[in-house]
């Protein structure tokens, strides 16, 4: 190459440099590609507490209906959990019982737990719900929302083996420190 063609393309290469500065200098001063921003855990405030919705798809639960150990075991875990979040620093409130009784999911309320937890003045409206699939296979999950606007804070999910009472214990437990709790 001559030295009048190197001049040439100096100028281009120059210009192709700049482009690629700028880019960069955009893209790393926007935070794009960033993860949105978690704020962390929620702090303790007053929340309206639903409790716990069954959800029994499994074929036992159609032939037989609702078991009584069943139900125990849901207000044992309903209880682990309201202590769990009491020694969060949590106040619980429960929300009033006809209200309550018109809504079939307070989970998938669309929005009627946020209400009714806004109406009673409490700032989050927590609930949760547990599906059997069968003996053998939960889901347990949890949700934690501003009760001011829906937004849902933090929701988690956990899959447990087993329907026992320690298995819920243990299942809500790890729920509410590495999901719902979870410090970032």
């Amino acid at each position: 190459m001559d030295g009048l063609a190197s001049r040439a393309h100096c100028p281009a290469m120059a210009f192709s440099r700049l482009i690629l500065i700028a880019c960069v200098a955009a893209l790393t001063g926007s935070g794009a590609g960033a993860e949105p921003e978690d704020h962390g855990p929620p702090p303790p405030d007053t929340a309206a507490w639903f409790g716990l919705h069954l959800i029994d798809t499994s074929t036992e639960g159609a032939i037989n209906g609702a078991r009584e150990d069943e139900a125990r075991r849901i207000q044992t875990a309903e209880d682990v959990i309201a202590q769990d979040l009491q020694a969060r620093g949590f106040t619980l409130m429960a929300p009033p019982a006809e209200q309550v009784a018109q809504i079939k999911n307070p989970t998938k309320s669309n929005g009627s737990d946020s209400r009714i937890a806004r109406q009673m003045g409490a700032h989050y409206a927590i609930s949760g719900e547990v599906q059997k699939v069968s003996n053998l296979i939960l889901t347990l999950n949890l949700y934690l929302r501003e009760a001011e606007s829906g937004e849902t804070l933090r929701a988690g999910v956990v899959d447990i083996r087993g329907n026992t009472d320690e298995s819920f214990r243990r299942g809500y437990l790890y729920l509410l420190k590495n999901i719902i709790f979870r410090e970032e």
